[in-house]
């Protein structure tokens, strides 16, 4: 396998599922996924996974609005939410774009859907017409999923009218907590290295960056950088059902985990975060 960054030959990671690249940092995993396989979403309870992530991505979304309000080409208002959820990036964004959404759940897309957002449910980019183009298109924890990344970035510039911008929303490699679960699995301590991977769930992840091999990426591939920062990974609000949402959890184990992170969140500003987001203007 070669780096979808440097092009280098990777090399064997932590895990036989898991592999990266010596040259530029990119990380790797050949875990499965399983979109709309009833049986890979039995061990999640989603109302708990909902709960758990809303206030943080909420808080994170109304932020990258305005940052797509302020890198936007001008008069730009068509944005495409790609990997739409739940629908809350579409109600963040709706007073400011002409948001429409794809969602390959078809079960999680149907709720969005029911609350009157614009949803279509199918993968990006074949759930677009032949000649839909936009002025931002946003990945919010989504690119890090799409195995072949190399051809929906291209299909990205693709639909993308000029001076429009790309916002990817990810995790970060050089993040505290994912250092923290390297060493741990070096330690034979695998589980929370397997849960930054999302290995149990649907849609695992199949790829980790820092910005610097984010950059390099997508420099190739016809966009330049605008705007890069680090946004919380963490919010008291949610964290217990964060924790507990995946499997059945021993609960003085999810009370312990719970108590250590909760004390952690106010120091944790002092390290790197594990998200990070990136704007890109198209080129050419």
């Amino acid at each position: 396998m070669n780096c979808v960054v440097c092009h280098h030959t990777v090399s064997h990671g932590l895990t036989g599922w898991h592999s990266q690249c010596p040259h530029c940092r990119y990380e790797a995993a050949t875990l499965r996924v399983s979109i709309n396989v009833p049986q890979a979403h039995a061990s999640i309870d989603e109302e708990a996974r909902e709960a758990s992530l809303k206030a943080l991505r909420q808080a994170n979304f109304a932020e990258i609005v305005d940052h797509a309000r302020t890198y936007a080409p001008p008069g730009g208002r068509r944005l495409l939410d790609v990997g739409s959820a739940h629908g809350w990036f579409l109600e963040a964004a709706a007073p400011a774009f002409d948001a429409i959404g794809i969602e390959p759940d078809a079960e999680v897309g149907s709720k969005a859907a029911q609350r009157g957002f614009q949803v279509r449910q199918g993968y990006f980019p074949d759930a677009l017409r032949s000649d839909e183009t936009f002025d931002v298109i946003v990945f919010n924890d989504v690119i890090e999923h799409i195995p072949d990344i190399g051809s929906a970035l291209r299909a990205c510039h693709d639909r993308l009218n000029p001076g429009g911008i790309l916002i990817l929303n990810l995790p970060n490699s050089r993040g505290f907590f994912y250092r923290l679960s390297k060493l741990l699995v070096r330690l034979r301590i695998a589980g929370p290295f397997e849960r930054m991977w999302q290995k149990s769930l649907p849609s695992p992840h199949l790829h980790y960056f820092d910005n610097q091999n984010l950059t390099r990426l997508l420099a190739g591939l016809g966009f330049s950088l605008v705007f890069q920062r680090e946004l919380p990974a963490l919010r008291a609000q949610g964290l217990k059902e964060r924790l507990g949402y995946v499997g059945n959890p021993n609960p003085l184990v999810l009370w312990g985990q719970y108590v250590v992170i909760r004390c952690l969140i106010p120091v944790l500003r002092l390290f790197p975060s594990d998200i990070i987001v990136g704007i890109y203007r198209r080129e050419g």
